[in-house]
């Protein structure tokens, strides 16, 4: 009886502690990405995200500028709505969400680890399991912290007119 009792916590403790982060087919969800600088000064941008598996994403900054950036992980397009341009980028090393989720372990209680590309990430996961927040540090040092709410997991992939980024004619184009 000791023995199948120890071998059950056995089992559960490897249990939870290989549990990986679940991984959405799409999300979309409202976020506050705080980007805080070398020197402690903190900028706050809010906003929308859509996500299709494995890299097609929207982030819909309507705060404190209005801006939108597609990716379907190779090419980048932000369209600066307050400086009427849109700038087009080949991406080399882009952020992949579902490899850095795929990749995290648990730390501690809800929140996982992860190294990807040279970055050290710290995801938060909420009650549901959901990503609740990431942490990394950019390339110019920045510390950037997104918080996600509002939250829906999907089954299946939003429609492809939630990731248009449709350059408006009059705008300035940059490649």
């Amino acid at each position: 009886m000791k023995m199948k009792f120890f071998a059950f916590f056995a089992l559960l403790f490897v249990t939870l502690n290989a549990q990986n982060i679940k991984l959405p087919v799409a999300f979309k969800a409202n976020f506050l990405q705080q980007v805080t600088n070398t020197k402690g000064k903190v900028i706050k941008y809010r906003g929308k995200i859509y996500y299709n598996a494995p890299s097609e994403t929207k982030w819909i900054y309507t705060s404190p500028t209005k801006k939108e950036v597609c990716t379907s992980g190779h090419q980048l397009i932000v369209i600066d709505h307050d400086l009427e341009q849109v700038s087009y980028y080949s991406i080399n090393k882009g952020f992949n969400l579902a490899k850095v989720l795929k990749k995290a372990k648990l730390h501690s209680g809800n929140t996982y680890v992860t190294t990807y590309k040279g970055k050290y990430y710290t995801i938060v996961l909420d009650s549901k399991g959901q990503v609740q927040q990431i942490a990394y540090k950019d390339n110019l040092d920045n510390t950037v912290n997104i918080i996600f709410t509002n939250i829906k997991y999907r089954n299946t992939k939003l429609v492809n007119s939630n990731f248009v980024c449709a350059r408006p004619k009059n705008y300035d184009t940059i490649y």
